[in-house]
């Protein structure tokens, strides 16, 4: 698959779309396009960004699909941060979002009860999951 394509898999529909990130393996060599994901299935419709920065393409995924949950980076530095993916979940209108790629290490460390907050002042839910954890929604 590639950004622009879908395929259909037992549980829904995968399209890859655009995402803006650097992409290199662990010896240095490249890795290829980044690209995130729109899931349609039976439960909803999911869009997970990958490791991005906010983008004006995400509203073309709000334009497209009712999404019902977004992943988005928040950790900043290495991807967006808080305040870009609070854009961004406007851009895909989408209320409820699971933050990504933050707290593995110091460079990308938030305050979980600020980044809620600021999600929460747009009337906006964000989901912190602990790692080795899960949650329902």
């Amino acid at each position: 698959m590639n950004i622009g394509g879908h395929w259909f898999f037992d549980f829904g529909k995968v399209k890859c779309v655009n995402a803006v990130h650097s992409s290199m393996l662990p010896d240095g060599s490249y890795g290829g396009n980044p690209m995130g994901f729109l899931i349609e299935s039976g439960w909803g419709n999911i869009y997970y960004s990958g490791d991005t920065a906010l983008t004006y393409d995400m509203k073309l995924i709000g334009d497209y699909k009712n999404i019902d949950v977004a992943l988005l980076p928040i950790g900043n530095n290495f991807t967006m941060g808080v305040d870009n993916a609070i854009i961004a979940s406007e851009f895909v209108k989408c209320d409820k979002i699971i933050g990504l790629h933050y707290d593995t290490f110091g460079y990308i460390k938030i305050d979980h009860a600020e980044a809620k907050e600021k999600f929460a002042r747009v009337g906006k839910q964000l989901h912190l999951i602990e790692i080795g954890k899960s949650i329902d929604i």
